[in-house]
């Protein structure tokens, strides 16, 4: 397993949302460590990384809503950061739409280049997927305030399916000129979302226009999974600085930290059978629900982990230090 890149983040910045199916089960406990010093340590990190060769980058969360955001994109600019260029705009403060002006003409003179959000569906079922009331309303006055291209992404289940015609139609109309389908991922509390994932039946609910937006051929159907699975060759490597972890990290070198989480992915996967072994065991060769491979192969996972009693240090938990096979 060839490991290409090397993501340093860390976990400091609140989020004002609690959706529900947020990949760092967000519960309003802020677990990065002090921006002061993840910039201290992730600058050294990326030094010693880049001199070595091997790509790297560092991002933090769990929003954008950094309190000082820019000094924070300048910060994430001499750091070589593509965050700089390119801003979440989910979980972001209310803001009023002289306020919301005033944040695109900051990211205009920053460098911004593009901004996304996230719509889970009309009004009333977006804010309470968000957890926030008027959150629908705020991402609407940001995107009419933008004077920077943006996208738009919609998460698709058995759900919210009936109102998407009618979304696309909205946000075309707020000025949205790239809109994308997917389908939610089972991490974090992704997982709370399995009962209504949606099925390939399921799209015919959709005009011929909004089907388009859904890239086929990154969700396929269980069966097809089984009958094509992927060859994973390589993975992106996390660090997260953490309140649990920064006094440690900041003593250690980088290379020997990532080659502790290179062991910890060998280890999380030698610790369960291979994905056409799992699909024999547990899947459904007629099934016609939609996954990423990596959701599927992770569904199949947690199925033996709990049939099996296993407990391995999970490196797919975004929270912590981990990996990303692809």
């Amino acid at each position: 397993m060839k490991t290409t890149s090397v993501m340093i983040q860390s976990l400091c910045v609140p989020c004002h949302n609690h959706c529900r199916y947020c990949l760092l089960s967000w519960n309003g406990v802020v677990e990065g460590a002090p921006w002061s010093r993840a910039i201290h340590t992730a600058e050294r990190y990326l030094n010693e990384l880049r001199d070595q060769g091997i790509k790297c980058s560092f991002s933090f969360g769990y929003s954008m809503e950094h309190h000082d955001l820019r000094n924070a994109l300048r910060t994430l600019r001499r750091l070589g950061s593509p965050t700089a260029h390119f801003l979440q705009c989910d979980g972001m403060r209310m803001r009023n739409e002289e306020e919301c002006h005033a944040l695109m003409e900051m990211l205009v003179e920053e460098g911004v280049e593009q901004l996304s959000f996230t719509v889970y569906g009309l009004k009333e079922y977006h804010d309470r997927f968000a957890g926030r009331a008027k959150d629908f309303e705020l991402l609407l006055r940001m995107m009419k305030a933008s004077r920077i291209p943006f996208t738009t992404r919609i998460p698709l289940t058995r759900e919210n399916i009936t109102q998407i015609d009618d979304l696309v139609d909205l946000l075309y109309h707020t000025g949205c000129k790239c809109i994308s389908l997917f389908i939610p991922h089972e991490e974090g509390r992704g997982r709370t979302l399995e009962g209504i994932r949606l099925r390939r039946s399921d799209l015919s609910l959709l005009s011929q226009e909004s089907r388009m937006l859904l890239n086929d051929k990154i969700y396929r159907t269980e069966s097809e999974w089984i009958k094509n699975p992927l060859q994973e060759s390589q993975r992106m490597i996390l660090v997260s600085l953490r309140l649990d972890n920064i006094d440690e990290l900041e003593r250690r070198n980088a290379l020997s930290v990532v080659q502790d989480i290179e062991y910890l992915d060998d280890l999380y996967y030698k610790s369960f059978p291979s994905f056409i072994e799992l699909g024999k065991r547990y899947g459904d060769h007629c099934s016609d629900t939609l996954y990423r491979y990596r959701d599927l192969h992770q569904h199949y996972i947690m199925l033996w982990a709990r049939e099996h009693d296993i407990h391995v240090y999970d490196v797919t938990d975004e929270r912590y230090s981990g990996s990303r096979r692809f």
